[in-house]
């Protein structure tokens, strides 16, 4: 995957690869304007995981959730928690102990409350979508889990 450090340089590339291959550079410049954007909402998720600006305790994601999400943490208590890489192919679930099926933002918004002592996000806000990009792209190649439906499903997101 290109990685391109400006929005000018995607209408550059969009416009050689549209000469080339006969497409319009609009839709060319539209697929990389996506990847940019997500791209850009993942990395901000990722430094908004390793931040101290979501609480009010001077915590952050990666206190519990050690490098990034990707190896296995700890609670304050000494509780082990696992890894966050395909957690959100675990999502929606169904929580035993709150005996209701719980969302990816529901558990966001849990640790976000409970272990760092900030606000809620509103559910569109810019830090909720760009946080909730990051814990996805940590899923990226990993097969989705459906509890609940019978005969256990499994499909994959896709990795790039």
């Amino acid at each position: 995957m290109f990685r391109f450090r400006s929005k000018k340089t995607w209408w550059i590339a969009a416009s050689a690869i549209a000469a080339c291959c006969g497409s319009s550079v609009a839709s060319v410049a539209s697929a990389a304007t996506s990847q940019y954007a997500m791209h850009e909402a993942i990395q901000e998720g990722a430094q908004l995981f390793a931040s101290s600006a979501l609480g009010t305790n001077g915590m952050s994601c990666m206190t519990c959730h050690r490098a990034g999400g990707r190896t296995e943490g700890r609670l304050p208590n000494g509780k082990r928690i696992p890894s966050l890489v395909g957690a959100a192919a675990t999502f929606p679930h169904y929580n035993q102990r709150l005996g209701r099926v719980v969302t990816l933002d529901m558990q966001l918004e849990h640790c976000i409350q409970a272990g760092l002592g900030g606000k809620p996000l509103a559910y569109d806000s810019p830090k909720m979508v760009a946080l909730l990009s990051y814990l996805t792209s940590l899923s990226q190649g990993k097969p989705i889990h459906l509890q609940g439906l019978g005969n256990p499903r499994t499909t994959s997101i896709p990795a790039k």
